[in-house]
């Protein structure tokens, strides 16, 4: 993998593989005040659709993040890190409360760890359109 920037939509090999590895990831979100709210996600990456993925219940903090950017979407990003190795991606996320995006969200979920998510009729899906990159390993 090489060191950043990094092409969102058009990655090197080495950059999606690490991406299609299971890791825990953080996503950062700000605050009202402005301060960071960082927390462990499961992300998955879709560079061909231009997005990260995380499924969350509606009601979590990271949610409420999101719909108080409004329409624009909330500046966000994602990260992940093994030893000296990581990833991050940066993008406006939105909620996606439609069926079918939060289903293919939880398929993303479940081919990247291995498990299928317990049923949730609280879950949402947290669409990040990607805008840059950057990684290193």
């Amino acid at each position: 993998m090489s060191a950043y920037p990094v092409d969102p939509h058009d990655p090197e090999p080495a950059y999606l593989t690490f991406w299609r590895e299971r890791h825990l990831c953080t996503l950062t979100t700000l605050r009202a005040d402005g301060s960071p709210h960082v927390v462990p996600v499961g992300v998955t990456y879709d560079p061909e659709a231009g997005l990260a993925r995380v499924i969350t219940n509606k009601s979590s903090a990271k949610v409420g993040h999101v719909l108080a950017a409004g329409a624009q979407g909330a500046r966000v990003s994602v990260c992940q890190v093994d030893g000296r190795r990581w990833a991050t991606l940066e993008g406006r996320a939105r909620i996606a409360t439609d069926p079918a995006h939060v289903a293919e969200a939880e398929r993303r979920y479940a081919e990247r760890y291995g498990r299928v998510p317990s049923p949730n009729p609280d879950r949402v899906a947290i669409e990040i359109t990607l805008t840059s990159a950057m990684g290193h390993g």
